[in-house]
């Protein structure tokens, strides 16, 4: 189960659902101080917007942004992505931007341009060098083949790493809308216990088998200058130097 919301709707989705609430507390929340943390000031709208002004693609004044994205359970929170779709004020999607995130704490950015793809809809893609520590088992210089449609109806997000030999991993997230109530919150309470805590759990449970078969595995610190634009870096991202530190940029 993920979130897909407006965001200038949280207000008034914390009023009329009693299980979601906005910036406090309870079975799901969601806290916008959990993302984009870019040291922008202004709320998480705000925030997107200049990430995209600064990149030349300043948003409408009545631009929609949707988000896509774990909330917190039980106010535990953990994110392997989310993602944002930006339209304009007809509705017509711009771009989307991927937040990645790491068991560090740490995320990314990845900025997806809209395909020219009309068959497919409103359909985001984008290959770039990952430069990030997402995986001990995976190497920081591969790349990052994003490829997701506008949620409507469905979701389809498609996401492959690939070396200079090929495709090495392929990750998909698809699943059918549902509208937002109480009830199903409750539902997926029951069907999902502590989701957010599973994937962690899971996260780590599988990296102990991988590093059980012997798969080889990269430090953190072994490849600084290949975690590049990273937010809200670990302590593991830097490394003494003469007395100073050497960050992850």
């Amino acid at each position: 189960m993920m979130l897909y919301v407006d965001l200038d709707e949280l207000p008034l989705i914390d009023r009329r659902t009693r299980l979601l609430s906005h910036n406090r507390g309870n079975l799901y929340s969601f806290r916008e101080d959990d993302y984009f943390p870019t040291g922008t000031q202004g709320d998480l709208k705000a925030r997107v917007s200049e990430f995209l002004r600064e990149r030349a693609l300043p948003l409408p004044a009545r631009s929609r942004i949707t988000l896509l994205t774990l909330p917190r359970v039980l106010g535990y929170i953990f994110n392997p992505i989310s993602i944002y779709f930006c339209s304009d004020e007809s509705g017509t999607a711009l771009c989307a931007i991927a937040e990645v995130g790491n068991t560090y704490r740490e995320t990314k950015l990845f900025l997806l341009p809209r395909a020219a793809d009309a068959a497919h809809g409103a359909r985001f893609q984008l290959r770039v060098p990952k430069e990030y520590y997402v995986s001990p088992f995976s190497s920081l210089d591969i790349c990052f083949d994003f490829d997701c449609l506008l949620p409507g109806q469905s979701l389809q997000v498609h996401i492959e790493d690939w070396d200079g030999e090929g495709k090495l991993l392929i990750s998909h997230l698809h699943g059918q809308r549902l509208p937002l109530s109480d009830a199903q919150l409750l539902r997926f309470a029951v069907k999902f216990p502590a989701l957010t805590l599973k994937v962690i759990t899971l996260i780590h449970w599988h990296a102990l088998r991988l590093a059980l078969k012997r798969v080889p595995w990269h430090r953190k610190a072994q490849h600084l200058e290949l975690q590049r634009d990273v937010l809200n870096p670990s302590a593991s991202s830097s490394v003494p130097d003469n007395g100073n530190e050497r960050h992850a940029h």
